[in-house]
């Protein structure tokens, strides 16, 4: 099979939310930005990040290594001053690259398991944050509550970097004890 060279716009659109979802994803750097490890602006490092990632990935006529995509990973997290020694850099640099692989294919099959998956996981946010709050406040215990119970990067059903506020993992029940 012949792979094309170039993305098409559909998969240049695919390609960023691919980018945004997966990186969403990734623990180490949720903890950078709600911890601000690199800053008052860690957040909008995060953003610049995934936009870096991108233009990286669509460079013309040019090889990509996995390697140098690792060591741009590695390499923005050592200025938020995180090392990473878990191998998630090394996962999310291969799973950038298959994304990257099967847009240029025109497959989004990832990408949608990866839509699914947030999907998935915003529900169950959403279930957790709303499910046992029958103690204190009846009437806003639904899931369709604007009472801002509702983590902000969880409102459209998608964790991805270019929301507000990202990274904010599930809310912890507190008991009547605190």
């Amino acid at each position: 099979m012949v792979v094309p060279v170039h993305l098409t716009v559909e998969a240049v659109n695919e390609l960023r939310e691919g980018i945004d979802l997966l990186l969403g994803r990734w623990s180490a750097l949720h903890m950078a930005i709600q911890n601000e490890w690199g800053g008052c602006e860690t957040r909008q490092k995060a953003q610049q990040l995934a936009l870096d990632i991108y233009h990286w990935l669509i460079r013309p006529a040019e090889a990509l290594y996995v390697d140098d995509l690792e060591n741009l990973l590695d390499d923005f997290m050592l200025s938020l001053n995180t090392e990473i020694e878990d191998g998630s850099i090394e996962e999310i640099s291969e799973n950038l690259m298959i994304i990257h692989e099967e847009c240029l294919e025109g497959n989004f099959a990832s990408i949608e398991r990866l839509r699914q998956s947030a999907s998935q996981a915003a529900n169950h946010r959403m279930q957790v944050v709303t499910g046992d709050d029958d103690d204190d406040n009846d009437e806003e215990s639904d899931s369709s509550s604007s009472s801002g119970d509702v983590p902000m990067d969880m409102e459209d059903g998608v964790d991805h970097l270019s929301v507000d506020e990202p990274g904010r993992g599930p809310t912890p029940m507190v008991d009547a004890d605190g």
